[in-house]
C-alpha cells in the first residue's frame, strides 16, 4: 500500500500502530474534510494482517464524545468535546484506550477486542499535585512494561510521566509524577525541545520516547535505560515538511515481520486539519540510533510500478504552492499548479528493459484554460536528468509525450511552466495552469 496507507478518503492522523496477534492496528484521531478544527467527536480503528499490509480493514467507530445517527456518546453528561490522539495497550487480555479530550480530563476505555468498541471505564483518578499538564494528559502514550508496571507519558510544551495502577488501569499512583522527562527547558534548541505527541516504546532493554519538537514538522526521539527517564535526545526520524506543505506531526514506530516502520501523517486540502496516515521503512542501528528517513510515496511498498496508473494524490513532493485537495469521495487532485511548481514521486522501478530508446508518459488533467508545459526529470528536481517535456492544452483530457526510456529505480518530478517570455509573465502569474489527476508510463 503506497502513502497514504489507508483508503484515500480516510483521514487518520496521530497514528499509534500496535501489533496484537496476527494483525497490526492503527489507532489515531479522526479528521473531518473541510473542518476548521482538528479531529472529530469519534475515533475509528483500522487494521491489516501482518502478512498483507495492502489489505486494511475498517472496524468502524470505536469511541464517541457525541451522538451520531448510529451511536450514543460514551461520555454523555461529562463532556462533548473533540477526541485527540488515542493510544491502546493490552493488559491481562483486556485492551485499554487512553484518549485526550479537548478541555477535559482524559479518559480510559476498555474492550475485550483490540478493535473495540471501547466502553468508558473511568476518567483518570489522581490526588491533587500528582499530575502534570493541568490534569488533561495531552496526547498521552502508554507503556506496559515487562514487569507488569504501567507508565503514561504526556504533556504540552512540557513533558511529564506518571505510573498507572495496573489493578484498575486508570488510577495515577501517588508520588509517581516526573517532570521534564525530556529536557524541555529554554536552553534546549527548539528543534529538539519537547512540544507534544508523546509515544513510548520499549525496544530490547532501551526505552524510546517519540515526540514532536517545538520547531519544525518533525518526529524526534529520545532514549533512556529506565521507563522513568530522564530521556536523552538522539535525533529526529522524519520531517513531513521537507519539500511538502508542513504542519504538525504525531506518530510512532512499529516492527512488522522484522521490518521497522515510522507511522506519521501528512497534510492535504491546503490545511493543517486534514491529515492522512503514512508510513516509511526505518532502521534501528545496534547503538540504538534511528537514521532519519525521507518522506516518500512508498508506504509499505518497496517501489512503485510506473506502468500502472499513479494517482496524483500520492505525491510526496509539492513545492511552490500546489497542494492535494479532495474534489469528491473518489477524486483528489493536485491543484493550484502555477509556474515553477514541482510535483514529485519516490520511487519507481522502471525495470531493466532496454529494447526501446523511448517510452510514453500520459497525464490525465483538468484544464484551466491556458496552454502550458511540464518538464519531466528523474532523481532530482534541481539537477536531475530531463527525460522529456509534455505540452498541456487548455481543456480536460489526456496529454501524451515521448520520453527517454530509463531503467532501474528513480524518483520522478514534474515541473510546471506556462512557457511564456519574461515580459509576459506578469499576465500569467499566479494563474493556475491545470490540475493533475493521474499519470502512467507506457512502453
Amino acid at each position: 500500500m503506497p502513502n497514504p496507507i489507508l483508503p484515500l478518503w480516510e483521514y487518520i492522523p496521530d497514528g499509534e500502530p500496535r501489533v496484537f496477534g496476527d494483525r497490526v492496528y492503527l489507532y489515531g484521531s479522526h479528521d473531518r474534510v473541510g473542518s476548521n478544527n482538528f479531529c472529530d467527536f469519534k475515533l475509528k480503528v483500522w487494521s491489516a494482517p501482518l502478512d498483507d499490509l495492502n489489505n486494511w480493514q475498517c472496524h468502524g467507530h470505536s469511541f464517541h464524545t457525541g451522538d451520531d445517527s448510529d451511536h450514543s456518546s460514551d461520555t454523555a453528561g461529562w463532556t462533548d468535546r473533540e477526541l485527540y490522539a488515542p493510544d491502546v495497550i493490552e493488559k491481562d487480555g483486556k485492551y485499554y484506550l487512553y484518549a485526550y479530550i479537548v478541555g477535559s480530563k482524559g479518559c480510559v476505555g476498555v474492550s475485550d477486542k483490540p478493535e473495540g468498541p471501547f466502553r468508558l471505564l473511568s476518567r483518570y483518578k489522581y490526588t491533587e499535585g500528582n499530575e502534570g499538564d493541568g490534569g488533561i494528559y495531552n496526547d498521552a502514550g502508554v507503556l506496559a512494561d515487562d514487569d507488569g508496571r504501567v507508565y503514561i507519558y504526556y504533556g504540552f510544551t512540557e513533558s511529564y510521566m506518571n505510573e498507572i495502577d495496573p489493578e484498575n488501569m486508570y488510577g495515577i499512583i501517588d508520588g509517581s509524577l516526573r517532570k521534564h522527562v525530556i529536557d524541555d527547558t529554554d536552553s534546549v534548541p527548539e528543534e529538539r525541545r519537547f512540544f507534544e505527541a508523546s509515544s513510548p516504546r520499549k525496544i530490547g532493554d532501551t526505552y524510546y520516547l517519540i515526540y514532536s519538537p517545538i520547531k519544525g514538522s518533525r518526529l524526534a526521539y529520545a532514549t533512556s535505560d529506565s521507563p522513568t527517564g530522564p530521556f536523552t535526545y538522539r535525533g529526529y526520524i522524519i520531517d513531513n515538511s521537507e519539500d511538502y506543505p508542513g504542519g504538525n506531526d504525531h506518530g510512532s514506530v512499529c516492527c512488522i515481520n522484522g521490518q521497522w516502520y515510522i507511522f506519521y501523517h501528512r497534510m492535504t486540502n491546503n490545511t493543517i486539519m486534514s491529515r492522512r496516515a503514512c508510513a516509511e521503512r526505518i532502521e534501528i542501528l545496534p547503538d540504538g540510533t534511528i537514521p532519519p528517513v525521507e518522506m516518500t510515496s512508498l508506504g509499505f511498498e518497496s517501489s512503485l510500478d510506473p506502468y500502472k496508473p499513479t494517482p496524483a494524490e500520492i505525491a510526496c513532493v509539492l513545492k511552490g504552492g500546489c497542494y492535494i485537495t479532495e474534489k469528491d469521495l473518489f477524486t483528489r487532485n493536485v491543484v493550484n499548479i502555477t509556474d515553477g511548481n514541482i510535483i514529485g514521486y519516490k520511487y519507481f522501478d522502471f525495470g531493466d528493459d532496454l529494447s526501446t530508446k523511448t517510452m510514453e508518459l500520459c497525464f490525465k488533467v483538468r484544464g484551466a484554460g491556458v496552454r502550458c508545459r511540464v518538464r519531466i526529470l528523474t532523481d532530482s528536481y534541481e539537477d536531475g536528468e530531463e527525460i522529456g517535456v509534455c505540452e498541456i492544452g487548455t481543456g480536460d483530457g489526456i496529454y501524451r509525450t515521448r520520453v527517454k526510456c530509463v531503467t532501474g529505480r528513480h524518483s520522478v518530478f514534474f515541473i510546471a511552466s506556462h512557457g511564456v517570455d519574461d515580459w509576459a509573465k506578469p499576465y500569467f502569474d499566479p494563474k493556475p495552469l491545470f490540475e493533475l489527476e493521474k499519470f502512467v508510463f507506457l512502453k
